[in-house]
C-alpha cells in the first residue's frame, strides 16, 4: 500500500489569506499558488507513490529507466511540497523579528545584526534564478550555524541536514501578477509580511 502524501493546511484561511498577505502578492495569487500549485506538488506525489509500486526495478541503469525517473520527480515535488508548507507558514506578520527573540538572538550572534542578516537574505534570494528560493537554513548535520542558501528550483544547492525555517518563493508565478519582473519589490514585501513568532517557535522546535 503506497503512503499517501497530504497538503499541509496554512495557518489562516483562503479568505484571511487575501487581506493578511496583500502587501506580497495579489489576493488571486494566494489562490492559484496554494490551491494549484502547492496541491499540485502533493497531488504528483501520490501519482508517484502509487507508480513505484509496479514499477520495474530490473530495468533500472543511468541514462533512462520508469524506476529512474519516478524517483527523481518524487525528490522534486516533496521539495516543492515541503517548501510551499514553509513559505505560508512564516507569513502573515508585521515583519518584527522581535517577536521572535529566541530566532533574532541567534541571527543577531551569526551576523552582527538583523539588518546584517536581511541584507544577506535578500540579496541570496535575489540570486536564485528565475525558478528557484531563498531559505534561512540552520546547517544541523555540518557547522551548526544559520545560513542563508540558494536554492535553484527546489533542491538545487540544498544543504543535507539543513533545517530550513524561512523560505522564500521566487518561481515567477510569486509575484509576476502583482509585481511583474519586480523581483526586488516582492522580496522586500515578503520580509516585511514575516511572522517571527511562527518563525521562532520552529526555530525552538526543531533547532534548540
Amino acid at each position: 500500500m503506497s503512503y499517501e502524501w497530504k497538503t499541509a493546511p496554512r495557518p489562516y484561511s483562503d479568505e484571511e489569506a487575501k487581506s493578511l498577505l496583500k502587501p506580497v502578492m495579489s489576493p488571486e495569487t494566494t489562490d492559484w499558488h496554494y490551491n494549484k500549485h502547492h496541491k499540485g506538488y502533493v497531488v504528483a506525489l501520490n501519482t508517484i507513490e502509487k507508480a513505484l509500486e509496479t514499477a520495474d526495478r530490473s530495468k533500472a541503469n543511468g541514462n533512462y529507466s520508469e524506476i529512474g525517473e519516478l524517483k527523481r520527480r518524487l525528490t522534486w515535488n516533496h521539495s516543492g511540497a515541503l517548501l510551499h508548507d514553509l513559505y505560508w507558514q512564516v507569513l502573515g506578520g508585521d515583519g518584527d523579528p522581535k517577536k521572535g527573540a529566541q530566532v533574532l538572538q541567534a541571527i543577531e550572534k551569526e551576523w552582527g545584526s538583523f539588518d546584517a542578516w536581511k541584507e544577506d537574505f535578500k540579496a541570496t534570494t535575489i540570486s536564485a534564478k528565475l525558478s528557484g528560493w531563498g531559505l534561512l537554513v540552520f546547517d544541523a548535520l555540518y557547522s551548526r550555524r544559520l545560513l542563508n542558501v540558494l536554492v535553484d528550483e527546489h533542491q538545487y544547492g540544498a544543504i543535507w541536514g539543513g533545517i530550513p525555517l524561512i523560505a522564500c518563493d521566487v518561481f515567477e508565478h510569486a509575484y509576476y501578477h502583482k509585481d511583474g519582473p519586480g523581483r526586488v519589490d516582492y522580496i522586500n514585501n515578503f520580509v516585511n509580511n514575516l511572522h517571527w513568532g511562527r518563525i521562532n517557535d520552529r526555530f525552538v522546535n526543531l533547532v534548540k
